[in-house]
Order: structure tokens, then sequence, then C-alpha cells
């Protein structure tokens, strides 16, 4: 159920925090941060407020962030244990019901990229226009071509992305 932003901002502090913390993939400390920030306008000025949280949060919190999320088509799909959000995301664009040979490209895929940057790609679903499998499939070779410091800065980017999808769904 859709909240208003006054009834967010009323919320005891830690039913805020409850309500908010998956908005970022498991960091519920992005909310912790901004829950002592309210009252706040609206919805924009509280996604404002979390994406600042998380850019001041220092390199060692924001590679925590990135790695939060899982594997696109990964282990945690496999085995059930997706949030409810990232199950959400993947069913919708198609990841849940891939053949063997595209759940084998996923698997080698993110071997590759987890091995090379030691966190997973991430790629906000809910904007992609066209074929999500053929566009990821493209982003892990595209996105192997960056330097770290670049691909980091990419998965933050893809990251406030789905916050911000998963917190138009949350605050009306």
């Amino acid at each position: 159920m859709k909240l208003t932003i006054a009834e967010l901002n009323a919320l005891p502090k830690d039913e805020f925090i409850e309500r908010l913390g998956g908005i970022f993939e498991h960091s519920p400390w992005v909310a912790q941060k901004v829950v002592g920030k309210r009252p706040f306008r609206d919805r924009e000025h509280l996604f404002k407020a979390m994406t600042d949280a998380v850019r001041r949060a220092g390199a060692e919190k924001q590679l925590e962030l990135i790695r939060a999320h899982p594997d696109l088509v990964g282990k945690a799909a496999k085995e059930g244990k997706l949030s409810a959000s990232s199950q959400s995301e993947q069913t919708k664009a198609g990841l849940t019901n891939l053949s063997a040979a595209d759940i084998k490209w996923f698997d080698r895929y993110n071997r590759a990229y987890q091995e090379k940057y030691e966190f997973p790609l991430i790629v906000c679903l809910r904007a992609l226009q066209g074929d999500p499998k053929q566009i990821i499939l493209d982003q892990f070779e595209i996105r192997m071509c960056n330097d770290e410091a670049r691909e980091k800065r990419t998965a933050l980017e893809e990251i406030n992305k789905i916050a911000e999808f998963r917190l138009q769904d949350l605050v009306g």
C-alpha cells in the first residue's frame, strides 16, 4: 500500500526505517541516515536525501551497497532467496523463465564480471527498453571494458535508478 509523504513523515523512527529499508537493496542504513531529516516536502526531496546519504557514505559503504545486490539470474534467484523487490523486478524482466542455455550464458558472464570487479553487474531492469535478456547480455560485454572506478560509478547510478522506482512504488 502506498503511503503519502505526510504519512511517511509521521511514522515512528523504527517504522520509517523498516518501510524504507528495502529501497536500497538490503541496506536499511540509508533510511537510518535520513530519518532525522524529516519532514520531507515530497518524494523527490526524500529521494535526494537518500541518494546524498549514499554519495556521502564513502567508498567502503558504497561497495557494501553494490555487493548487497544479487547477480542477475544468479544463485540467489535459483535458490529463491531474492528480496521481494528483486524477485518482482527479475520476474517482470522475464529473467525467471529462461532456457538452460540462457542461464549458462548468465552464469558465465556473472562469473567473469565478479572475477574482474568483485561485485555483481547492476542493471535497473525497470528502465530497460526492449528485450531485457539481450540488453543485459550486451551490458556484460560493454561494461567489462570499464575500469573499476567507472564501473563502480555506473553501478551506483543503476542502484539509484532502482531505488527511485522502488520509492515511487511505496510513496504516492
